[in-house]
């Protein structure tokens, strides 16, 4: 009978953990909403020489020119490729879908084709639990992100084809609308600025009225080279900016405050900003160097637990699993070091696997 009466204590405990994470997952639903470039990701393990044939550096990310059009055909022919559900900010969402692990946790937006690319992209979406809204150009192909893998370092050469079309009238219709008002954040990438700077500003004002976080990430350095105006109309609304090591200090040599990265977050978070309520934080991931987080005047080292690189398959978004981490906490109201932790958690585990793919299992991760 006492065994009887355990066992039952026992069940009636688990009835109460299962009603309580219930609990938990309704209040994350409808938690964020991204906006970017939907890409169909063609990755491949290359020869080194290929970087130089297409003309592409390690480490980097292009929009494709001419002369790389016959690359995505060239990939296909002469290596086993993986096509994998892409695009930097969905990559994003997909990873902090899986962190929440709350159905209708998040939203994203972007525009596609009407093709058998864009149906792997939603198929991919709606199964990691992400609620997807695209506009479908019929006039344009699915973007595709040729992914160059050499000895775990990758170059990314993005044809954004209907990626590109974006239109704001999209983001206006009741749909869209009616996700923007119900989420909690918004994110957007640096890569967007190349597509529809007036959606961006709107999805700005909404936060800014709402007091919502806009976040934002820089995303490439060409984007902050060449896009610089486009840029410095979306910051004033940017709550919370993520960049890496190299955009970083880019942007720094654009603003011309030298290259110390230190300095460089520090006066980023102190860039004039509209939502008063809100103090700017910067992010500088390093890799496995520690990331950089400016916030209120100050400048933290947070350090990245280590991951034997024995596991490591395949650096390519890590960046972009940072941010889904990161954003994962930031929409609970975690801590920044939390937040951090999350991100680092989160990158850590797609680095050990080929492709920004979620784990099939939840994650092992317990928020404090």
């Amino acid at each position: 009978k006492q065994h009887s009466s355990t066992t039952s204590k026992r069940r009636e405990r688990t009835q109460e953990e299962i009603s309580f994470e219930h609990t938990m997952a309704e209040g994350l639903k409808d938690s964020i909403l991204g906006i970017g470039n939907p890409l169909l990701d063609i990755s491949a393990e290359v020869k080194e020489e290929e970087f130089e044939r297409w003309g592409v550096k390690p480490a980097s990310a292009i929009l494709a020119e001419e002369k790389h059009q016959a690359l995505y055909a060239q990939l296909v022919k002469d290596y086993p490729v993986e096509y994998i559900a892409g695009g930097a900010c969905q990559n994003s969402i997909r990873l902090a879908q899986w962190m929440l692990q709350a159905e209708g946790g998040t939203h994203y937006v972007g525009c596609v084709g009407k093709d058998e690319f864009a149906a792997q992209l939603r198929t991919a979406a709606e199964k990691d639990g992400v609620r997807v809204h695209y506009l479908e150009d019929a006039d344009h192909p699915t973007g595709t992100c040729a992914v160059l893998v050499h000895e775990k370092e990758r170059s990314l050469v993005a044809n954004l084809a209907a990626a590109n079309c974006y239109k704001k009238a999209h983001l206006d219709s009741d749909e869209v609308q009616a996700a923007v008002a119900a989420v909690k954040l918004v994110y957007a990438t640096g890569f967007f600025l190349t597509v529809s700077v007036e959606s961006l500003l709107s999805l700005g004002e909404h936060c800014l009225k709402e007091n919502k976080p806009f976040c934002f990430n820089l995303s490439a350095e060409f984007l902050i080279d060449f896009f610089a105006d486009p840029m410095q109309q979306v910051l004033p609304y940017v709550d919370v900016l993520f960049g890496n090591e190299s955009e970083a200090a880019a942007f720094g040599k654009k603003q011309g405050w030298g290259e110390d990265l230190k300095e460089v977050a520090l006066k980023t978070a102190a860039l004039p900003k509209k939502n008063t309520a809100r103090e700017r934080l910067v992010i500088f991931t390093q890799g496995k160097a520690p990331a950089l987080v400016a916030y209120k005047g100050v400048v933290t080292e947070y350090a990245v637990p280590p991951v034997d690189p024995a596991t490591i398959v395949d650096t390519n978004g890590a960046g972009d699993s940072f941010v889904g981490g990161f954003l994962a906490g930031y929409v609970q109201h975690k801590e920044v070091p939390e937040c951090v932790r999350a991100g680092n958690y989160a990158a850590s585990r797609i680095i050990q696997i080929s492709g920004i793919k979620p784990p099939s299992t939840a994650p092992d991760f317990t928020w404090a």
